[in-house]
């Protein structure tokens, strides 16, 4: 049976929450941001959702947490903006799709008012990034948007969002590469590191072919696009575990096999010195 919730109070009667002591939802360095927020028991067909920090949502997952809601109740209530007689709502669109599933009708929110944009963007950003399921994408795809409703500089944003200037600086990077890049990073679960490298890259018909293969998920690790970029753009495969020999051939025998086999090829320079590579990697792969 769902958690009951407290009765209605008029608005005269409400208190003002201290957040930091009753729900631990943001830093200390927040308060500011959410002076005067005020607990109260909202129906969900009265919030309006807008485009949120989150873009990835695993269905399984919140539908985990909306029977977790059905059984113990909502722990951290959403928090909104008050527009009238609508809600928009700032934080907690996981929480809320959850409750949404299993056709909660009210739910504990803790709600703002007179907050400007900039102020709403940095309470959004805080609550997003606090948690560890935040993709890297989403988080700096927050920061991009921050910077181009505010026009602050990366020393303003450094200051309102309370992260690194290092943190800053990568994000911007990040969300400025093309879309279907960051998609795939969400898709293929890519590390940063691999789209920050790439970024890095001169504009050149090379880095369009080590595009394709980020974009097909063929290079998701550091090791791999290093790999790539050191035969010329060629994905040779993605290391699995230490290579297989055949029966009764030793490392070196190998290494030797795959020389000679090289070494009578009619092929052209740039071809040879590619083979030559693989050869140099299966090489180290077996030897490792």
């Amino acid at each position: 049976m769902g958690k009951k919730f407290a009765p209605r109070v008029s608005k005269k009667n409400r208190k003002t929450i201290s957040l930091e002591t009753k729900y631990e939802l943001f830093r200390a360095s927040d308060q500011k941001l959410l002076k005067g927020a005020q607990l109260d028991e909202i129906n969900l067909a009265d919030i309006k959702v807008k485009d949120q920090v989150r873009t990835k949502f695993n269905d399984s997952s919140i539908k985990d947490l909306g029977e977790n809601i059905r059984t113990n109740g909502l722990i951290q209530p959403l928090v909104l903006h008050r527009e009238g007689h609508k809600f928009t709502l700032i934080c907690g669109e996981r929480r809320f799709r959850a409750m949404s599933s299993i056709n909660m009708k009210k739910a504990p929110c803790f709600v703002l008012e007179n907050k400007s944009k900039e102020e709403l963007m940095a309470i959004q950003f805080s609550e997003n990034s606090s948690r560890e399921e935040l993709h890297y994408v989403d988080k700096a795809n927050g920061i991009l948007n921050y910077q181009k409703a505010t026009k602050a500089s990366e020393r303003k944003i450094v200051q309102a969002l309370g992260i690194s200037k290092t943190e800053v600086h990568r994000s911007l990077l990040l969300a400025k590469l093309p879309k279907k890049i960051k998609e795939a990073a969400k898709k293929f679960s890519i590390e940063k590191y691999v789209l920050l490298e790439f970024f890095a890259l001169n504009k050149s018909a090379f880095k369009t072919k080590v595009e394709k293969e980020i974009c097909k998920g063929n290079i998701s690790k550091r090791a791999e696009l290093r790999r790539a970029l050191k035969n010329g753009g060629i994905v040779v495969g993605k290391a699995r575990g230490k290579a297989a020999l055949p029966k009764g051939m030793t490392a070196n025998a190998f290494v030797k096999a795959l020389k000679s086999q090289t070494k009578n090829m009619e092929i052209d320079a740039k071809t040879r010195t590619l083979l030559n590579s693989l050869v140099e990697d299966t090489k180290e792969l077996i030897n490792d």
